[in-house]
C-alpha cells in the first residue's frame, strides 16, 4: 500500500548518555576520583514515531493491554534493533525504556525509513556531551538530513540539563532531591524533533513548551511526556500552499505554521534577515556566487544554531535554482573528514576548527559567520568572479533599503500584556520582511539569468551556450564561464525548457520593459542597437546595463546615466518600487482544536472529526469569489480526511480542489491516496462519476509526468558531424539559433545545395555557421561616433558594413540598417544619408570608368533626390544588389500590408545571402544567394497590390506564431478590456488584452495598448481551443476540444481551474444577463453532442443542464431571457429551463446542398437574426417575429463560405474565404441598408476568427497558411 501523508512530526528522538555510564561517573565524582569532567559518548535513548494509535489497537485495549504499540505501519518503517548494554564499548546504549537488563536481550523499535540513528547522536551533540557542575542554559540548534534522492528532512534539537542522582540501590531519583552533602552534577539530554517540513521556528517553540513540562517533572515521567508530546505533533496537519496558515495551542504558547507561497517553494519559517545582519551585501554576493559556481563552501560559527539558519537562508536566496550537492550545515567533530570530499558541497562546523580546516584542505570557500568574512583556503585568496554588474548594483541598492530593526517598527506601540499577541505581531513583521528579502534575492537571480530565454530552442530542447556566453558583457563573462557548466544551472535550464511557471518566470515576465516586448515581436538577427552602442561607448557608470528589466527605475529610458537617478531616490522608498511590489494576500489562520489524549484511538478520531467540523464551518463562511482561500480549506480538509482514514471523503475534497485551484493540487498525495484504496472503497469510488473521473485524470497525469521526466534532457548546441538531408538541416539551423522559420530554412537549404546532391556537408555547415557568427561579432564592434548616432533611431542596428569604397558622395563605407543605407565617410567620420528603403525607386548594376577599366558599380535612385547615388562596390556589387533589392521589396510589402515582420524577414534573407556568398566562395555563390531573394521574387512573380480600401482600413498586423517554427492557425480571438496605464499591482486590472488561441491548446496574450506580446504561451491542455469568454476582469474561460473548460487567471496568467462536467468537446460559451445588481452571475456552455450547461460563476457549480437534439451544437448566445443555440442543421431558441421555443432549419434553397450553418448573430435593436453557412457566399436575415423564412438574402461577392460574424456599431463584419485562390476575405455589411460596404483582403488563408475591441478596432485571425492577426479601424 502506498504511503499516506504524515503530519508535522516525522519522529522524535531522545539522545543522551546511558544510565550505566552516568552512574559510574556520578559515583567516581562523589568519591573525589575525577578532577576534570569528561565528554561522554551519546546514544539514542528513545524513539517516538507515528502512527501512535491504530484502529487495530482498539480490541487490545478492551482486553486490558493498554495502548497499542506505537509503531505498526511496517510497510513504511524499518526496524532498528537496540542491543541492551552488556559490556563496555557496545555501539548502542540502553533500550528505549532505560531498564537494566542483561546483555543478550534486544528490543525491536520501528523508525522512519530514512532516519539514520547511527549518526544522529553526534549531530545532536556536535561538540560532545559535556557533564557540568552547574545548571546550564537550554541550547537549540537545527539539522538537515538529505537522502540519496536529494529529499531533505529537517530537525530542531534542544540540549537541556538535568541533575544526575542515583539512590543507594542504584536507581534514578528525581533531580530535585539531592543531599546537601553531595556536590551536584548535571547531564544534558538532546531532544530532536524531526519533520519533513522546514518549520524551524515552530518546532523550536514546540520544544520550548515541552521543556516547561519536563523540567519540574520526575525522571520517571520523562518518556511518557515526550511520547505524548510527539503524538500531539503527529496530529498537526501541514497547511496547503497559499494564504492559509495553521495555528495550534501547545501550552503556554500558540504556535503558527506558515504556508508555502506556492507549490514549488518551501515554507519559510526562519528569519531571512539574519544573513544581512552577519554580512555586508557584497560579502553575501560572494557567498551566493560560490553557490552558483558550485564551490566547496564551509560555514563556521561558534553557535551551532547559526550554521543551519544561514545555510537554509542561502538556499532560499538562490531559489528557484536548487543546490544539487551535499548539504550538511552541521558537522560534528568526528565528521570533519567529510570536508575532504572532492565534489562541491555546503557544510558547516564549529569555529574552533577554522585554522585546522583551512590548513588541511585547498580550494575551500571559508565563510566566518561570526566575523562576517569570506576567505579561501588557497594561498591566492578568494578567486570568485563578480556577479554581473547590472544585477550586482541593483541588489546592493535594494539591500541598503532594507528595514531590519523590529524595535523601530514598534516603538510607537504600547506593551502588550499577552505574550501570544506579542509573538503574532512579531511574526507579521517578520513575514513582511521575509517577503521583501525573497523579492530582492529573486530579482537578483532574474537579472542574472534573464536573457537565458532568448537562447533556448524549445522544440529541440537546446540551449545555445556559446551564443549566450558571447553575448555577455566582457566583464561578466568569467562569472558565466563557471556557471554555465554547473549542475544547478542545468536543472534551471530544464525548468525553463519545460516552460515552468514559477516565481522566476512570473517576475521575469512582469519586469520586462515595453522595449523588450516590442523587440521580441520581430524575429531579427541579434545586433546591438544604436542605443546600446551609445551606452557601450560612454562611461562605465552609464552602462547599468540593458540586462535589467523594468524593476529598476528609469531603466532603458535614455542613453544617460542610470546611476544618478537611482541613487537620488530615497532608499526607504525603494521598498515600494514597481519591480518588487508583489501585493501580499491577507493571511488567514485556521485554529486547530485543543489536543485530545493523543494515545487513545477513539480520542484521536474524535479530534479529526472536530477538525473536519471546523473546516466545514470555515468553508461555509468563505465567499465563493475568494476561490484561493476556498481551495486552501478543501486541501486541508482533504488532508485531514486522508489521515483520518476517510479516503472517499478526501477524494471528494480533492475533486473540488481540482476544479477550484489546480495550482495547489497535490498530485503525488492524491495518487498515493488512490493507491491506498481498499477493494470496497475502490468499488464505491467507481460508482461516483466525479471521483472516478478524478482517479482517471490523476493516473494519466502521473504517467505523463513520468514520461516527461524521462525526456527532460537539455542539449547544448553542437555542429553536425555528418551529411544532412533537409530534415536534419532544419533541426541544426533551428538549434543554432540563426533562424526558426521552416520556410526560410528550406530556401537556405536550396541555396547551399545548388548544383549538387541535396545534402549539406558538415564542413560547409561549419564554415557557414562560423561566417554568420563572425559577421555578428563584427557588428558588435562597430564604433559609430556621436555625430553619426544622432542621425539614427535608437533601435536601429548596423547589420552590414562594406569595405572602403568610392561613391558619388566621397569615399567611405556603406552601412545597412533595417531602415536605411548610409555612407560612413573615412578620415573624419561623418554621416551621409543614401536612402531609406521605402524611398527607393530603382536599383541596378552599372559600371564606372576608372583609367582604362570599367568598375562594377551599384546605382540607387530614390524619390527624394534627383541625382542617382552611385557606389563602386567592385566584387561586392552583385551581393549588395541582391541585398538592397530584397530589403526594398521587404519594406514595400511591410508598408503595404502594415506588417513589420516582412521587413524583418527580408533582413534575415539579406544576411543569409551574405553568409551563403561568404561560405561558398565560388562562381555559383551569387546564383545560390538568389534562392533567398524571397520578397524580390514575390514582387516580380505575383505583384501583391493591396486594394486601396484594405490599405486604408488596415492598421497593423501581428504574428502570434513568432516563437514557433511555422505559422499556426488562429482559432479564436478574445478582447478583454482594462485600464490604460494602470498595473495590476495598484488598482484596476491592467491594460486591455488580446487573447489568441493557436493550435494544440496554446494561448498567446498581447497587450492591446501597444500590441506587444505579454505572454508567449499559456498552455490549456493539448487539444484545439473552440471558444473563449471573458467572464469578468479576473478570469477567462476557454472551451477545448478535450471537453474541458479551462479557467485562466488574468493576474497570474496561468490556468488554475478546470470544469470537467462536459462529456464531449466544448464548442460555445456565453455570459448570462444579470436581473439584479447582486444576483449570481451565470455562464452558459455547450458541447458538440448537444448538452447545454448553466454555471454559477462564483461557485463553479452546474445550476442547470439539458440536452438538445441536433447535428453538432456549435455555439450558444443569450438574448432577452432565452438561449439561442446554433447547430450544423438548425438554430434553436430555448428557454433557460431547456424547453424548446422555436427552431429554424436551413433555408429551402440550401436544404439539398451539403452545407451547414457556420455562425449566427442576433441584432436585438432591429429584432433580426443573421445567419451564415459554411459553403455558401451569402447571409440570410430573418425577422425574430417570423422565422419561417429569411426576408433578406445578402450576396457576398467572390465568397465561397462564411466562418464568423460580429456586430460593430451599425455594421456586420463577416469573415470567410474567397471563391478563387484560398484567401481570407472580410466583408463589412451595412446593417441598415443590407449592402456590402467594404471588401477587405489581408490574409492568405481563410479568416477563422473575428472580435471587436470596444467598437474602435476589429481583429481578424486566419488559418494556418497565413496564421496572422490583422487589426482594422472601424469607421
Amino acid at each position: 500500500m502506498a504511503d499516506v501523508p504524515s503530519g508535522l512530526l516525522e519522529a522524535c528522538v531522545v539522545v543522551g548518555a546511558v544510565s550505566s555510564t552516568l552512574r559510574e561517573l556520578y559515583q567516581s565524582h562523589q568519591q573525589g576520583k575525577i578532577k576534570e569532567l569528561p565528554l561522554l559518548e551519546t546514544e539514542v535513548l528513545q524513539v517516538h514515531a507515528p502512527p501512535f494509535v491504530t484502529k487495530e489497537s482498539v480490541s487490545s485495549e478492551t482486553k486490558g493491554q493498554g495502548h497499542a504499540p506505537a509503531f505498526t505501519r511496517i510497510q513504511r518503517r524499518r526496524s532498528f534493533i537496540k542491543k541492551k548494554r552488556g559490556r563496555p564499548g557496545t555501539a548502542n546504549g540502553e533500550a528505549a525504556k532505560g531498564s537494566d537488563g542483561g546483555g543478550g536481550t534486544t528490543e525491536d523499535i520501528s523508525v522512519p525509513k530514512d532516519l539514520d540513528l547511527i549518526a544522529l547522536p553526534q549531530l545532536c551533540f556536535p561538540g560532545g556531551l559535556q557533564i557540568a557542575s552547574e545548571q546550564r542554559e537550554d541550547s537549540y540548534h537545527y539539522l538537515v538530513f538529505t537522502d540519496v534522492f536529494g529529499n531533505r528532512t529537517h530537525a530542531v534539537v534542544v540540549q537541556y540539563y538535568r541533575p544526575i542522582q542515583f539512590s543507594q540501590d542504584g536507581g534514578h531519583q528525581n533531580g530535585y532531591r539531592l543531599s546537601s552533602k553531595s556536590s551536584r552534577l548535571y547531564t544534558a539530554y538532546g531532544i530532536c524533533v524531526i519533520s519533513k517540513y522546514p518549520y524551524y521556528n515552530a518546532l523550536r517553540d514546540c520544544l520550548s513548551c515541552l521543556l516547561s513540562q519536563l523540567k519540574p517533572s520526575w525522571m520517571g515521567d520523562f518518556e511518557e511526556r515526550v511520547k505524548e508530546f510527539s503524538a500531539k505533533l503527529a496530529l498537526v496537519p501541514i497547511p496547503p500552499p497559499g494564504q492559509l496558515h495553521v495555528v495550534f495551542s501547545l501550552r503556554p504558547l500558540q504556535i503558527g505554521l506558515p504556508s508555502r507561497e506556492d507549490k514549488d517553494r518551501p515554507a519559510v519559517d526562519l528569519d531571512l534577515h539574519l544573513p544581512f545582519l552577519c554580512f555586508r551585501p557584497r560579502q553575501l554576493l560572494q557567498i551566493i556566487t560560490s553557490l552558483l559556481t558550485e564551490q566547496r563552501v564551509v560555514l563556521f560559527s561558534c553557535d551551532w544554531a547559526r550554521l543551519t539558519l544561514l545555510a537554509e537562508s542561502l538556499m532560499l536566496f538562490i531559489h528557484p535554482l536548487v543546490w544539487q550537492h551535499p548539504f550538511v550545515p552541521v558537522l560534528s567533530s568526528q565528521m570533519l573528514d567529510f570536508l575532504m570530499a572532492p565534489t562541491a558541497y555546503l557544510m558547516g562546523c564549529h569555529l574552533h576548527h577554522y585554522e585546522e580546516v583551512a590548513a588541511e584542505t585547498d580550494d575551500l570557500i571559508l565563510v566566518n559567520i561570526d566575523d562576517g568574512t569570506v576567505s579561501s583556503s588557497s594561498s591566492d585568496g578568494v578567486d570568485l568572479p563578480d556577479v554581473p554588474l547590472a544585477a550586482r548594483e541593483c541588489f546592493l541598492t535594494r539591500a541598503e533599503g532594507l528595514q531590519m530593526h523590529y524595535d523601530l517598527e514598534v516603538c510607537h506601540l504600547g506593551s502588550s500584556t499577552d505574550v501570544n499577541d506579542q509573538r503574532a505581531q512579531r511574526r507579521q513583521w517578520q513575514r513582511k520582511l521575509n517577503t521583501h528579502i525573497q523579492n530582492i534575492t529573486l530579482e537578483l537571480i532574474v537579472n542574472i539569468f534573464r536573457e537565458v530565454h532568448d537562447h533556448l530552442n524549445f522544440e529541440h530542447r537546446v540551449f545555445n551556450s556559446e551564443e549566450f556566453f558571447r553575448s555577455r558583457e566582457p566583464a561578466d563573462q568569467p562569472f558565466f564561464k563557471k556557471v554555465l557548466d554547473t549542475h544547478i544551472f542545468h536543472s534551471f535550464l530544464r525548468d525553463r525548457l519545460n516552460r515552468k511557471m514559477d516565481a522566476f518566470t512570473r517576475m521575469e515576465l512582469s519586469t520586462r520593459t515595453e522595449a523588450y516586448r516590442l523587440k521580441s515581436m520581430t524575429e531579427s538577427p541579434r545586433r546591438p542597437t544604436m542605443q546600446e552602442l551609445a551606452r557601450k561607448y560612454t562611461s562605465p557608470e552609464s552602462r547599468l546595463s540593458k540586462r535589467l528589466g523594468a524593476s529598476l527605475p528609469n531603466l532603458g529610458e535614455g542613453v544617460g546615466s542610470l546611476v544618478g537617478p537611482l541613487m537620488q531616490n530615497s532608499l526607504k522608498k525603494m521598498q515600494v518600487d514597481s519591480g518588487l511590489k508583489s501585493p501580499q494576500k491577507p493571511v488567514r489562520c485556521f485554529k486547530l482544536p485543543e489536543f485530545p489524549p493523543p494515545l487513545a484511538y477513539h480520542y484521536v478520531q474524535n479530534y479529526y472529526q472536530e477538525m473536519i467540523t471546523l473546516l466545514d464551518k470555515a468553508i461555509s463562511g468563505v465567499a465563493f469569489e475568494d476561490s484561493s482561500l476556498l481551495a486552501c480549506y478543501h486541501y486541508l480538509r482533504g488532508f485531514v480526511n486522508t489521515v483520518a482514514g476517510k479516503r472517499l471523503d478526501a477524494l471528494e475534497d480533492f475533486q473540488t480542489l481540482y476544479k477550484t485551484d489546480t495550482d495547489i493540487f497535490p498530485g503525488e498525495l492524491v495518487n498515493a491516496l488512490v493507491d491506498s484504496l481498499q477493494d470496497g472503497e475502490r468499488a464505491q469510488a467507481n460508482r461516483r462519476t466525479e471521483i472516478k473521473r478524478l482517479i482517471s485524470r490523476v493516473k494519466k497525469d502521473h504517467e505523463r509526468e513520468r514520461a516527461c521526466h524521462d525526456n527532460e534532457a537539455v542539449k547544448r548546441f553542437q555542429l553536425p558531424k555528418k551529411h544532412m538531408q533537409l530534415e536534419d538541416f532544419v533541426r541544426h539551423v533551428q538549434e543554432s539559433g540563426i533562424v526558426k522559420d521552416q520556410g526560410t530554412i528550406h530556401r537556405l537549404f536550396e541555396a547551399l545545395t545548388v548544383g549538387q546532391q541535396k545534402q549539406v556537408d558538415p564542413e560547409l555547415f561549419r564554415v557557414f555557421y562560423t561566417f554568420w557568427k563572425e559577421t555578428e561579432a563584427e557588428a558588435q564592434e562597430v564604433a559609430l561616433p556621436a555625430s553619426v548616432l544622432e542621425h539614427l533611431e535608437a533601435n536601429e542596428c548596423v547589420f552590414k558594413l562594406s569595405s572602403s569604397v568610392k561613391t558619388s558622395h566621397g569615399v567611405g563605407k556603406i552601412a545597412m540598417t533595417q531602415r536605411r543605407l548610409f555612407l560612413l565617410t573615412v578620415g573624419r567620420p561623418g554621416y551621409v544619408e543614401v536612402t531609406k528603403f521605402r524611398d527607393i525607386e530603382e536599383v541596378k548594376i552599372s559600371s564606372a570608368p576608372f583609367l582604362l577599366l570599367r568598375i562594377p558599380s551599384l546605382k540607387i535612385k530614390t524619390t527624394l533626390r534627383k541625382e542617382t547615388f552611385e557606389v563602386n562596390l567592385k566584387s561586392e556589387v552583385d551581393l549588395w544588389h541582391l541585398m538592397v533589392k530584397e530589403m526594398w521589396a521587404g519594406r514595400k510589402m511591410a508598408d503595404d500590408h502594415k506588417d513589420p515582420q516582412y521587413m524583418q524577414q527580408a533582413l534575415t534573407n539579406a544576411l543569409l545571402m551574405d553568409a551563403v556568398v561568404g561560405c561558398l566562395q565560388s562562381q555559383k555563390a551569387i546564383f545560390a544567394a538568389t534562392k533567398l531573394a524571397h520578397f524580390d521574387r514575390m514582387k516580380l512573380e505575383v505583384p501583391m497590390m493591396v486594394p486601396k480600401t484594405t490599405s486604408e482600413t488596415l492598421k497593423h498586423k501581428i504574428n502570434p506564431s513568432l516563437d514557433l517554427t511555422s505559422p499556426q492557425a488562429v482559432d479564436v480571438l478574445l478582447y478583454t478590456p482594462g485600464q490604460l496605464g494602470v498595473s495590476f499591482d495598484t488598482e484596476g486590472d491592467g491594460n486591455p488584452k488580446l487573447w489568441c488561441a493557436l493550435s494544440d491548446g496554446k494561448v498567446v496574450v498581447f497587450d492591446a495598448a501597444s500590441w506587444s506580446m505579454q505572454q508567449s504561451q499559456v498552455q490549456v491542455g493539448s487539444s484545439r481551443v473552440n471558444c473563449m469568454l471573458g467572464v469578468d476582469r479576473q478570469q477567462v474561460w476557454i472551451g477545448s476540444q478535450d471537453s474541458v473548460i479551462y479557467i485562466i487567471s488574468t493576474r497570474s496568467m496561468s490556468c488554475n481551474k478546470q470544469l470537467t462536467d462536459h462529456r464531449s468537446e466544448v464548442t460555445g460559451l456565453a455570459l448570462g444577463e444579470r436581473s439584479e445588481k447582486y444576483s449570481p452571475k451565470v455562464a452558459y456552455s455547450c458541447s458538440a453532442e448537444g448538452t447545454v450547461m448553466a454555471w454559477d460563476v462564483s461557485t463553479l457549480q452546474v445550476r442547470k443542464q439539458f440536452r438538445l437534439s441536433c447535428d453538432r451544437l456549435q455555439s450558444v448566445q443569450l438574448c432577452s431571457g432565452t438561449l439561442w443555440c446554433c447547430a450544423r442543421d438548425c438554430i434553436i431558441e430555448v428557454w433557460k429551463t431547456g424547453t424548446l421555443n422555436r427552431k429554424i432549419s436551413l433555408p429551402e434553397q440550401l436544404c439539398g446542398s451539403p452545407t451547414a450553418f457556420s455562425s449566427f448573430l442576433l441584432y436585438q435593436e432591429k429584432e433580426q437574426l443573421w445567419t451564415a453557412c459554411i459553403d455558401v457566399g451569402e447571409l440570410c436575415v430573418w425577422h425574430l417575429r417570423e422565422l419561417t423564412k429569411p426576408f433578406q438574402r445578402i450576396q457576398l461577392p467572390d465568397c465561397a463560405g462564411v466562418t464568423c460574424l460580429i456586430k460593430v456599431k451599425n455594421q456586420i463584419w463577416v469573415g470567410g474565404r474567397s471563391s478563387g485562390k484560398s484567401r481570407g476575405k472580410i466583408y463589412v455589411v451595412d446593417a441598415q441598408r443590407h449592402t456590402v460596404e467594404k471588401e477587405l483582403v489581408a490574409h492568405t488563408d481563410c479568416v477563422q476568427a473575428l472580435c471587436s475591441a470596444e467598437d474602435r478596432y476589429v481583429l481578424s485571425g486566419a488559418a494556418r497558411e497565413d496564421g496572422k492577426i490583422a487589426i482594422w479601424k472601424v469607421e
